[in-house]
């Protein structure tokens, strides 16, 4: 609760409410920190910084193989380190590479918005 006695709602709340168990379970296969073989991150609570959330967005959209990384480089124009650190979480994309993320990533888009305080609604919820 704020001071103000409203109820607070993370930004992710509508974005987890919608993964399976399998996405929230997704294996981790690359980066320079976390091992490549038997890591599994299981989520405790939502990503509250913006690199963990995008990280998580574009193991959504694209997945976690190679061609993941390759066509995340072609919508931006990125090098293949700097997607990588994406994907691993460990910097964030800025200005021109994180509008074109979101202009070919739905999951990007509403994470992007959702950091922002600016959630969509569906017409059926009202």
């Amino acid at each position: 609760m704020t001071r103000h006695g409203q109820n607070r709602h993370s930004p992710f709340s509508w974005f987890f409410n919608h993964l399976t168990k399998k996405d929230v379970e997704m294996r981790v296969k690359m980066g320079t920190v976390v091992p490549k073989m038997g890591t599994f991150v299981h989520l405790v609570e939502e990503p509250t910084d913006y690199r963990t959330a995008l990280a998580m967005a574009l193991h959504e959209e694209l997945g976690e193989t190679h061609r993941a990384i390759k066509m995340a480089m072609r919508w931006t124009g990125a090098s293949e380190r700097t997607v990588k650190y994406w994907f691993a979480g460990e910097r964030g994309p800025s200005g021109d590479h994180l509008i074109a993320l979101a202009r070919h990533s739905d999951a990007v888009l509403y994470v992007v918005l959702a950091l922002a305080g600016r959630h969509i609604v569906d017409e059926a919820d009202g």
